[in-house]
């Protein structure tokens, strides 16, 4: 059974009775006095009572008014004053916010901006967990999660905003070029030793942009994974296989000759960092600051290298 009580009528019953007249009411409700009086009718309707006994002079509550103006008070007092808590809960920089940030690169990218935040806004409650969950994170109660992918970024009801684009290159130990050769085309990938990932990047970081700027995906022989970039960018060093890296990463091992660039007409598709989370109309204050704080952070490191 549906109530006849709803918190506009009683909103207005209320400030009728406080206001002593319906034109008051009408004054603090900015709606006209002929709504107010209304109202109050379809609610005595509903009710099958009188609230107010109304003159030309004056009106006074009845008994079954004054009942429910004993009880509305409270309550709509409640509600205004949880209306207010949840309004700055959403504006201030206050109180919990749960982030995900991807191991290794995540600390080393994100971890003194993180810090630099936090001594900004102490009265942030920042937990910040590291993994390669990226995506699967969101469900784990988490305000936003950064992800590394490379390529196309598979569809979801989530709101995917870009941070930094990390460009990439291929590169192996000059040992590895001179038993297998130099590679002149992305295909040979296919039957030369490569080191790969478990299940970063989807297991499938072997991307190249082609000349029409479209991904173009190569199943490698992927005879060595691991799911840190410093791992194989150690594994290729030593001669194990043929790697897609960081191109800053990577740079001292070229420069110094301990790697070797391997360029094709296809580039290495980048990484790309994104920042995800689930809406964009409702995002809290707390959160919005933290990837704008992130995201200029990053765009800092970009114009500087």
């Amino acid at each position: 059974m549906r109530s006849a009580l709803d918190f506009n009528s009683l909103k207005v019953f209320v400030a009728v009775v406080e206001r002593e007249s319906f034109v008051g009411a009408s004054k603090i409700l900015e709606m006209p006095t002929s709504n107010v009086s209304r109202c109050i009718s379809q609610l005595e309707a509903k009710l099958n009572l009188q609230l107010i006994e109304r003159s030309t002079r004056h009106m006074k509550l009845t008994q079954a008014g004054q009942l429910l103006y004993t009880r509305a008070k409270p309550l709509l007092d409640a509600l205004e004053q949880t209306e207010t808590e949840l309004t700055l809960r959403q504006v201030q920089l206050k109180g919990p916010l749960r982030i995900c940030i991807p191991n290794e690169i995540g600390p080393a990218l994100l971890g003194s901006a993180i810090a630099d935040f936090a001594c900004q806004y102490p009265d942030v409650e920042i937990s910040c967990v590291t993994n390669l969950s990226g995506l699967e994170s969101l469900r784990d109660d988490l305000d936003f999660a950064i992800i590394i992918t490379r390529g196309r970024m598979d569809d979801s009801d989530y709101i995917a905003r870009h941070l930094m684009t990390i460009p990439c290159t291929v590169v192996a130990a000059p040992s590895v070029i001179e038993r297998y050769g130099m590679p002149s085309h992305i295909q040979q990938f296919e039957e030369l030793p490569c080191i790969t990932t478990v299940s970063a990047l989807k297991g499938a970081p072997w991307q190249f942009v082609n000349t029409k700027g479209e991904f173009e995906t190569i199943k490698v022989k992927g005879h060595y994974r691991v799911n840190s970039g410093e791992m194989a960018g150690r594994a290729a060093v030593s001669g194990v296989g043929f790697a897609i890296l960081s191109k800053q990463a990577c740079q001292p091992y070229i420069h110094d000759g301990r790697l070797i660039e391997v360029e094709f007409e296809q580039p290495a598709a980048p990484l790309q960092l994104f920042a995800l989370y689930s809406s964009r109309r409702y995002l809290p204050a707390k959160t919005r600051a933290l990837i704008d704080f992130i995201q200029q952070t990053l765009s800092n490191i970009a114009s500087a290298t």
